[in-house]
């Protein structure tokens, strides 16, 4: 059965024609920079801090923040000013992650962590398609609700635009939709939050909080979904020329001989 994850769906919402290029055609694009490097070596310390596992997390943050600066693409220019004051920055980081989830759950269990999903989408019926996802964190509180939390690492947080963007939205909505399906829970039984990870803050280094999950925002994204795996489906590959120019630079397609 094909599947498709949130960061495919997100792509192809980007550009339908993008997601053509990098999922169908499978041609290379984005491989990661320092900071994907530095949220995979923080996901990773934060994993073995819930299942209180014996680490030293600022050492295993650097053994896997190295691990992943050299499994970046060889013809990247590792800045290296960078790469050092993200390690101070992990540094300043790491000490309150376990407090920051003490203090906003008071009374849990740790369920999961990175917890994969791959259940039928059954609201598409026109080609057989899993969802597929890997949710960071659930615990459980003492009321009987599953939480489900997603880190994201940033510079100093995100401003109310982004912390209300659907397309940001949408990835713990569906991660909660098809979380209740696999295990048979009633989805009002379940909450989700994002975690933020902050580099540069200088106070509140990780802030938890909730994202409202109701039937009409899970509607909305049903129906993202669904009209992506029909247009997918359908082989639709629509230029969203407006995404030429994104805010991190062009598209690495733009302008070459697969898109012009």
């Amino acid at each position: 059965m094909s599947h498709i994850s949130f960061s495919e769906l997100k792509n192809w919402n980007t550009c339908a024609f993008y997601h053509k290029l990098t999922y169908i055609d499978r041609l290379v694009a984005f491989q990661g920079n320092e900071y994907t490097a530095f949220g995979t070596a923080v996901h990773d310390v934060c994993e073995k801090l819930l299942l209180k596992e014996s680490i030293k997390p600022e050492e295993l943050f650097l053994e896997r923040f190295r691990e992943e600066l050299k499994s970046l693409p060889k013809d990247l220019d590792i800045r290296k000013k960078l790469a050092v004051d993200m390690k101070s920055q992990a540094e300043a980081l790491l000490p309150h992650i376990m407090p920051a989830v003490d203090e906003y759950f008071d009374d849990y269990e740790v369920v999961s962590t990175e917890e994969p999903i791959m259940i039928p989408i059954e609201e598409f019926s026109d080609a057989e398609y899993n969802f597929k996802g890997f949710i960071d964190l659930v615990v459980k509180t003492s009321d009987g609700k599953h939480h489900i939390i997603d880190w994201k690492t940033c510079s100093w947080g995100w401003d109310a635009r982004k912390r209300a963007e659907p397309m940001i939205i949408y990835q713990l909505i569906y991660y909660k939709h098809y979380y209740a399906k696999k295990h048979n829970i009633d989805p009002d039984m379940i909450e989700v939050h994002f975690g933020l990870l902050k580099r540069t803050a200088k106070k509140n280094h990780v802030e938890l909080f909730k994202i409202t999950s109701g039937k009409k925002r899970t509607e909305n994204a049903i129906k993202l979904l669904a009209a992506a795996l029909y247009n997918i489906t359908n082989k639709k590959y629509t230029k969203n020329k407006l995404a030429c120019h994104g805010p991190f630079g062009p598209c690495e397609f733009y302008n070459t001989e697969h898109c012009t």
